[in-house]
């Protein structure tokens, strides 16, 4: 028995001992072989890419995180999850092995890490270059839709973007711990403008499918004489659209006034469109990033604006890095932040004159642009201490509620301002007196976007905006004060939706009520005389469109307005069309047609009003002298659009009802007369544009036959006061890298005017005139010259500096003449001129 267990325990002994030999042994082979791998380290991206071949994975790892880390190889026979724990020791980073045979590499720190793959909801195919990121860090998709990120805590939020998807806010904590799930991404079911030419005279300019022209300054070229991105500006370059004296708050589109013009700044209407009365846009350029020119077809969403509709949006998406900017030009200088807050961000944009602190050319010409014909040249002798400012401040907030929801908050505040001091002895005793004219918008307005599901989506917007111009006219030598006002509140509430029927038809459908109330005052002080006016309108309106597509070829946008009138008690009903049809590869053809009416427009009672600067004041349509305006208009148009070669010519008809005499600012026979009537016009447009990789050339004609008939005047039928019968532009713009240059000529044959009849110049004390707008001004002819360069100040500080010139030749344009009475014998001839030679320049810096 003791020799049996003598017998077991060296038997034991012997295998123990053998045991530890084999493992001695192995210890020392790969105490060798580590050995020798430490001699040979190399880059860890180097040993990965081995690695994922070898053991057919996919690593996620953030750059930053193994750079400039160096490893000595695993051997070959080892395991995964040895080799892992391996290069842990060696590199001080965590490696998680993840479903789907995907392995995370991040830093050991406290964070934690999350973990996705992106992918296309319908395709299910990989996004790649997708931007995850949180407060602090940010990665971007690889190639096969995959990411892995760290992040503070479990509450992080994390965005989820790529361009044309939806963005996505998820908490940290909702990615599940080690697994690598499968995020899915939709695409954006906002309606896009189906664009059928790029670069319409200049980059960043399209013509869509639906006839309107898209703007978008993200990516705009240049024109000639403009150094900013001025909307009212920048149409006035297409065929069919002037401005009779030069100013954005006179911008006639096919004929029409400008009170016939609906302006909207993301979906507010603006009743004011100038600063200096009309000289620069009051809408700030920096807020604009796309715009839209519509001149016939409008969907019937849009009411008003029977000659023209223009439209200008700010950015719809929530920013996801500060921005800021600040610039001056020599007439005002302005500022510009985009704070990035989580799932919101806020735009505030300000601009100021700065006539206050320097006195520069340009203002100088513009100041004696806008002073003709007015109080102040009247009483240039007695007039000092003349002031002059405007300023206006934008703030825009958007806010991704969710995936399917979006809100916008915007208000915008205007002012322009003008103080002179008339000065005078009466009586052996100086005397001085103020007189004063400010005109000012404040607006605001809340948007609301619902997607409900990949075929239906709602907005609702509501609004409220209020103009106002007051002038105070104070005569000392009537010993005299006149206050005179123009007020305008409207408030608006629009519902619409859009219905995906099938992937060729899409229904709008709509809802939209404005109440619109307009006051008008005179108040004089000597003799006591006061008298205000104050009418409101509340219509409501239906609207429905169907717009239907064919394979890119065949787009047609068929709608109906309805609008009840609760203050007339009418019903109107209003089409709406458009056609665009490809015909071959290089032709389109498009039809366009609409009936449109409006209740507000514009009238001058007197020359004089509102110190004669801006005397033109908004009223409402009532049942007595002053009708709701009704217009109708048809086109045809063709475009040929092959190897850079653009040529597209456009024909048109339309007739508007229910003008009145003192909407159209008479300054002869009829100045004072009160009449209804109409016009009618038939024009054609035709573009011819050349485009290369970085020249674009273009000349453009417009032919306009514009009459009035006013049945209850003398002249029943004559040249409209806008009638521009021919004009012509020649242009061309020039970008090369960070430069960009453009030059032009515009021609035109002048404004129609009336004369005195040349034997009898006056008769009864009165101007004898001859036939109304039986003649016309003198040729119009302009060359402007601008050019833009953007440099780089430092690796976050980029520059812009620009120069323009206008009216290079400093041409005499005359844009109004009148006459009047002064010796009984020959009346006094006074002519209006554009502006002369007027230079421009602006330098930006942008963080």
């Amino acid at each position: 028995m003791t020799q049996g267990i003598r017998l077991h325990f060296k038997k034991i002994n012997h295998n123990w001992l053998t045991a530890n030999f084999i493992w001695l042994l192995c210890v020392c082979i790969a105490s060798k072989g580590i050995g020798q791998i430490t001699e040979n380290k190399i880059p860890l991206e180097q040993v990965i890419t081995k690695l994922q071949s070898r053991f057919q994975s996919q690593f996620t790892y953030a750059d930053d995180t193994i750079a400039d880390i160096i490893v000595a190889p695993p051997p070959q026979n080892m395991p995964l999850d040895d080799v892992l724990k391996y290069l842990e020791q060696q590199t001080n980073l965590v490696f998680y092995k993840l479903a789907n045979n995907f392995i995370s590499i991040n830093k050991k720190e406290t964070s934690i890490r999350i973990c996705g793959i992106l992918k296309d909801r319908k395709t299910r195919q990989p996004l790649v270059g997708a931007t995850i990121q949180s407060k602090k860090n940010a990665i971007t998709t690889d190639k096969t839709g995959a990411f892995s990120l760290q992040v503070n805590t479990t509450t992080a939020t994390i965005l989820i973007g790529h361009l044309g998807y939806k963005t996505q806010y998820r908490l940290a904590n909702s990615f599940k711990a080690g697994e690598c799930f499968v995020i899915l991404m939709e695409a954006k079911t906002e309606m896009l403008e189906e664009v059928i030419i790029s670069n319409y005279i200049t980059k960043g300019i399209g013509k869509s499918a639906d006839g309107s022209f898209e703007i978008n300054y993200d990516n705009f070229g240049i024109l000639p004489g403009l150094i900013e991105t001025d909307i009212l500006q920048t149409i006035q370059a297409f065929p069919g659209v002037q401005s009779a004296d030069e100013t954005v708050s006179n911008i006639n589109i096919r004929g029409g006034t400008h009170d016939q013009n609906l302006i909207l700044w993301d979906g507010i209407r603006m009743y004011q469109s100038g600063h200096f009365f009309g000289l620069i846009s009051a809408i700030n350029p920096l807020t604009t990033q796309n715009a839209k020119l519509i001149k016939n077809g409008t969907s019937p969403e849009y009411t008003d604006g029977i000659s023209g509709t223009i439209i200008t949006n700010t950015d719809t998406q929530v920013n996801k890095q500060l921005q800021t900017s600040a610039g001056v030009n020599m007439i005002n200088a302005d500022a510009f932040v985009d704070v990035p807050l989580g799932r919101s961000s806020v735009q505030v944009t300000a601009r100021k004159s700065i006539s206050d602190l320097v006195k520069t050319p340009t203002y100088a010409a513009y100041f004696d642009r806008i002073s003709q014909d007015s109080e102040i040249e009247d009483q240039r002798e007695l007039t000092s201490d003349i002031q002059f400012d405007f300023y206006d401040l934008n703030l825009r907030w958007n806010y991704a509620i969710s995936d399917k929801d979006k809100f916008r908050l915007n208000f915008l505040g205007m002012s322009n301002e003008l103080i002179f001091t008339e000065n005078a002895t009466i009586n052996n005793t100086r005397q001085s007196r103020q007189s004063s004219l400010v005109q000012s918008s404040i607006a605001g307005g809340v948007w609301y976007q619902r997607i409900w599901n990949s075929k239906l989506r709602s907005v609702i917007q509501v609004y409220n905006t209020d103009y106002k111009l007051r002038s105070v006219n104070s005569n000392l030598q009537q010993q005299q004060r006149f206050l005179q006002e123009n007020k305008v509140s409207e408030t608006g509430i629009k519902l619409k939706g859009y219905f995906d029927m099938t992937n060729n038809v899409t229904l709008l459908n709509g809802y939209q009520l404005i109440e619109t109330g307009v006051s008008n005052l005179n108040d004089v002080d000597l003799p006591v005389f006061r008298e205000k006016r104050d009418r409101v309108i509340l219509t409501h309106s239906l609207f429905s469109q169907l717009h239907y597509t064919w394979q890119k070829s065949t787009v047609i946008n068929a709608g109906l307005r309805y609008n009840y009138n609760e203050k007339f008690n009418s019903h109107t009903i209003e089409p709406r069309f458009t056609l665009h049809q490809k015909i071959g590869t290089d032709f389109n053809v498009e039809v366009l047609a609409e009936f449109k009416h409006q209740n507000t427009s514009q009238i001058i009672n007197f020359q004089n009003d509102f110190l004669g600067i801006e005397n033109r004041r908004w009223i409402l349509a009532n049942e007595d002298d002053i009708p709701v305006i009704r217009g109708r208009q048809f086109s045809a148009g063709i475009q040929y659009n092959r190897s850079g070669w653009l040529i597209n010519a456009e024909g048109y008809l339309k007739k508007v009802e229910g003008i009145t005499a003192r909407s159209q600012g008479f300054q002869n026979q009829y100045e004072f007369r009160r009449a209804i009537g109409d016009y009618n016009v038939a024009g054609l447009d035709v573009l011819l544009n050349k485009r290369s990789k970085n020249l674009s050339s273009w000349i453009s004609y417009s032919f306009v036959d514009n009459r009035y008939t006013f049945l209850e005047l003398e002249d029943q039928e004559f040249p409209n006061n806008v009638e521009i019968a021919h004009a012509l532009t020649l242009g061309a713009s020039y970008s090369f890298d960070a430069i960009k240059v453009s030059a032009g000529v515009n021609w035109n044959s002048g404004l129609p005017t009336t004369r005195p009849d040349g034997m009898n110049a006056v008769v009864d004390n009165r101007v004898n005139f001859e036939t109304a707008n039986s003649n016309r001004l003198d040729p119009y002819f302009r060359v402007d010259l601008s050019a833009t360069y953007n440099f780089k100040i430092s690796d976050v500080v980029a520059a812009h500096t620009g120069l323009s010139i206008w009216n290079l030749t400093n041409h005499q344009n005359s844009i109004n003449a009148n006459y009047r009475n002064q010796t009984n014998t020959i009346p006094r001839e006074e002519i209006e001129y554009a502006l002369g030679f007027t230079p421009n320049a602006t330098f930006r810096v942008s963080f």
